[in-house]
């Protein structure tokens, strides 16, 4: 089965293709255009450069977030519209089990962290386990400090992946030693792993309904906010 990943939760966005034993082929952007522009055309091109048609596509994945509302909003809209014109299956994954997913290999406890803007960032908390990872905490957002907090809490070994250790590191520099933080190649989800993890799950015939398949926002956007605002 091949299946297309989408995942633009961050301002990476990325595209991909898998099988059941192979990564086909894959396009990532850090930063330029915006991705609505750049979707549609980099999987479109991604299939050429294969040699493969949108007919032989089995299913599509999509990063569902939390994340970015916008780059969001655009993933999640072109994966159901892809699984509805090709008639083909669909998975949703939240961004953030796909981030800890490409880093379970080292037996750690692993915190994921990503950016949520407004000084903010999203996290959970996961345990390897044969095969994938296993959260065990619900997604968070609040101020990066917060993360921390919990980070020092519980205490042990641990592994920090994403980009919020990055863009507040001041907030990050009192982690423990046995605190590591993963590279700025690990800090956001790919498409890649999003596809990997969807194959297993379509092959199972384990696929989302249409309807169900909806971003994973955690917080209010700003425009509900703001009329939240308005209101009062």
């Amino acid at each position: 089965m091949l299946v297309l990943g989408i995942e633009t939760s961050t301002r990476f966005a990325s595209v991909a293709i898998c099988s059941e034993n192979e990564v086909v082929a894959s396009y990532e952007l850090g930063r330029g255009r915006s991705q609505d522009e750049i979707l549609m055309p980099a999987a479109t091109r991604m299939l050429a450069d294969a040699e493969l048609t949108w007919s032989q596509l089995g299913g599509v994945a999509v990063g569902l977030g939390p994340g970015l509302f916008t780059g969001l909003r655009v993933g999640v809209a072109t994966a159901k519209t892809l699984a509805q014109s090709l008639n083909i299956q669909i998975a949703g994954l939240s961004s953030l089990d796909v981030l800890a997913y490409s880093v379970r290999y080292g037996g750690r406890t692993i915190c994921t962290c990503s950016d949520a803007r407004r000084k903010e960032v999203f996290w959970a908390f996961y345990h390897p386990v044969p095969g994938g990872v296993q959260r065990i905490t619900e997604f968070r957002c609040a101020p990066a400090e917060h993360c921390v907090n919990e980070i020092e809490a519980r205490g042990g070994s641990m592994l920090v992946v994403g980009n919020g250790p990055h863009l507040y590191a001041r907030e990050f520099e009192r982690v423990a030693r046995d605190v590591d933080v993963a590279g700025v190649s690990d800090c956001t989800p790919r498409a890649v792993p999003l596809a990997e993890l969807a194959v297993a799950r379509l092959l199972r015939e384990d696929s989302d309904r249409l309807l169900d398949v909806k971003p994973l926002y955690i917080r209010k956007t700003d425009a509900d906010m703001n009329w939240e605002k308005i209101k009062t």
